[in-house]
């Protein structure tokens, strides 16, 4: 395993040579100087409830790593494979910096659809790159986190969909952390065009116990007018990140995004999720279930936005905290003048499983339009002493009387995974954590 030295402040220069070894176009180089620049102004973003200002977003070992990438499925590490099956038919693998292992095929392929990592789109399908790279969705000047993550950009993956193609199985990304020095600035855009269906699931996996590097993590979904994005995800990090995660989507007229979000990393973590829906009759649904542990501090914001005519948007959120970890959860929608007839609906719900453990539900709505329906719910508080004494009546334990409770609590999201072997993951990765 190679590992490229650089200063952990980087330079202008280091962000061109770095650029000129992946043979990026001059738009792209220019972008990551002027993001690089602007990082210097810009403040950093202000999550509600959780000050950042100490937070290491900046200093970190490496910039690059260069690992060994697989010739097959069957060469996977255990865990991964384990993720993926050998019969998957679509499938990316970035191992810390490098893509590893990429299989698309011939029907889709045939098709049209681009299925590559984010530096062979760029040099390779650089005009629809630049069409939809940090231009409507995430903005690169929008902090000092979003400008950072353009100019240092060192991995992800790309995912087009040509109108009227749907894609029957899922295709699964798999980002693989084995190299406790890597730092992970990846991007993640996917486009699906006019009427055209995918279901997208990514796993962020670390195999080794820390990390010393940072996590800067964003993913554009652009579905385009009748399209349908089905966006699963589980991110299970390692200790020792500061993690920046914004996963955003914007959905046109009669389209839809579908987010089921595992969200089991160890780090400290701050985390955005954000649907705009700018067609009428667009439809936003997001379905998140977090654990923390240990010391974790972490601050989930989710918010649908709403322009369109009739749009829906529908916000779950489920945490579990416990040892003396805590975490802000804070659900928004925003319903804009002229959007009649949305709705905006949202619950969080939060258990405690230990005194020193805390966690806050914030539901907001936002609203300039007088014909709309909207709704919020939240609660906060221990295991229900009900459930478990109703469990405990027909002879289960206590401990495994709770651990049934708290499955059963996450199970909205796990059910909806697309995969099998993800699903299984996601209740493993709970296990584990609440045991």
């Amino acid at each position: 395993m190679v590992t490229v030295e650089t200063n952990s402040k980087m330079t202008e220069q280091d962000v061109r040579s770095f650029s000129a070894s992946n043979n990026e176009p001059d738009w792209f180089t220019e972008l990551r100087v002027n993001a690089l620049a602007a990082a210097e102004e810009l403040p950093l973003p202000k999550p509600d409830k959780t000050k950042i200002a100490n937070w290491n977003f900046t200093d970190f070992p490496v910039h690059n790593t260069e690992s060994e990438p697989f010739a097959s499925l069957e060469d996977l590490p255990a865990e991964v494979k384990a993720l993926v099956g050998t019969e998957q038919k679509n499938v990316y693998i970035q191992r810390n910096n490098t893509p590893a292992f990429t299989k698309l095929s011939e029907e889709l392929s045939g098709k049209g659809v681009i299925l590559t990592d984010i530096f062979t789109a760029v040099r390779e399908h650089s005009e629809l790159v630049e069409k939809y790279f940090m231009s409507e969705g995430v903005k690169r000047d929008e902090h000092k986190l979003t400008a950072l993550h353009a100019a240092l950009l060192n991995g992800g993956v790309f995912l087009y969909v040509p109108k009227n193609v749907v894609i029957e199985d899922p295709v699964q990304v798999v980002f693989l952390h084995d190299n406790e020095e890597a730092s992970l600035f990846n991007h993640v855009l996917l486009a699906a065009d006019r009427n055209s269906q995918v279901t997208y699931v990514e796993n962020y996996i670390s195999t080794v116990p820390h990390a010393k590097g940072l996590a800067n993590i964003i993913t554009e979904v652009i579905a385009e007018d009748n399209a349908k994005v089905t966006y699963g995800a589980v991110d299970v990090l390692a200790e020792g990140f500061t993690s920046y995660v914004n996963r955003r989507g914007l959905a046109r007229r009669d389209a839809s995004i579908e987010w089921a979000l595992g969200l089991m990393s160890d780090s400290d973590t701050i985390s955005e999720n954000t649907t705009l829906l700018v067609g009428d009759n667009s439809v936003g649904d997001t379905k998140s279930v977090v654990v923390g542990r240990g010391n974790q501090k972490q601050n989930f914001t989710t918010q649908v936005i709403h322009w369109g005519k009739n749009s829906d948007g529908q916000i779950l959120k489920h945490g579990v905290m416990k040892d003396s970890s805590s975490s802000i959860f804070n659900g928004i929608g925003k319903i804009e003048h002229g959007a009649t007839k949305a709705n905006a609906e949202q619950e969080s719900r939060v258990l405690m499983l230990s005194e020193r453990a805390r966690g806050d539900a914030n539901p907001i709505l936002l609203i300039d339009e007088d014909d709309v329906t909207a709704g919020h719910a939240a609660s906060v508080g221990r295991v229900d002493p009900l459930q478990l004494y109703y469990l405990m009546s027909r002879g289960i334990s206590r401990q495994e009387a709770e651990r049934l409770v708290i499955h059963g609590f996450l199970a909205p999201v796990v059910n909806v995974m697309p995969i099998e072997g993800v699903k299984k993951q996601l209740t493993e990765v709970i296990e584990r954590k609440v045991r």
